[in-house]
């Protein structure tokens, strides 16, 4: 299983293909741009996520350790989330769960979300795991799970392929 890690915190030990750590890592913002559907497309103007977006396309798995302040995810994680938006086409799919972009590739891995940090109320706790859940079905993953990151278990496996 080939898996990556998004990091923003804890020093869990994970095998994985690639890991990005934006503790030391801030990726450019979103322009807005839309060359990634118009110009060049499936490729974001900013050339900072060229090898993060390679890898994520052929990771099986994702696990994203995050933390969470004033009940949201932190504004790199955001970013992150928004320069996906070239791996889906402009066009849109209705279906019974709303308005989804149509993929633009046949296969998007799975997500583990994993969060460090309070939140003022079960309820503000619910409203981030629909959040994530919500986009990462949107970004077509096939199973996302939100977690705490003590809950996190870790799998001992070997990413054969590199």
């Amino acid at each position: 299983m080939k898996t990556i890690v998004i990091r923003e915190c804890s020093d869990l030990e994970v095998n994985s293909i690639y890991e990005m750590d934006l503790r030391n890592f801030n990726p450019k913002d979103c322009k807005g741009c839309w060359n990634c559907w118009i110009k060049t497309p499936g490729k974001c103007v900013h050339k900072d996520l060229n090898d993060f977006y390679r890898f994520y396309l052929e990771a099986d798995k994702v696990i994203i350790f995050s933390e969470v302040k004033n009940g949201f995810i932190s504004g790199k994680i955001k970013t992150l989330l928004d320069r996906l938006i070239p791996h889906f086409l402009p066009y849109m799919d209705v279906s019974g769960d709303g308005f989804n972009h149509q993929p633009r590739y046949d296969k998007y891995p799975d997500i583990e979300f994993y969060y460090q940090g309070d939140f003022h109320s079960e309820k503000g706790r619910e409203i981030l795991k629909d959040y994530i859940i919500r986009t990462f079905t949107q970004f077509r993953s096939k199973k996302v799970s939100f977690k705490k990151i003590k809950d996190y278990r870790g799998e001992k496996y070997e990413n054969t392929n590199y």
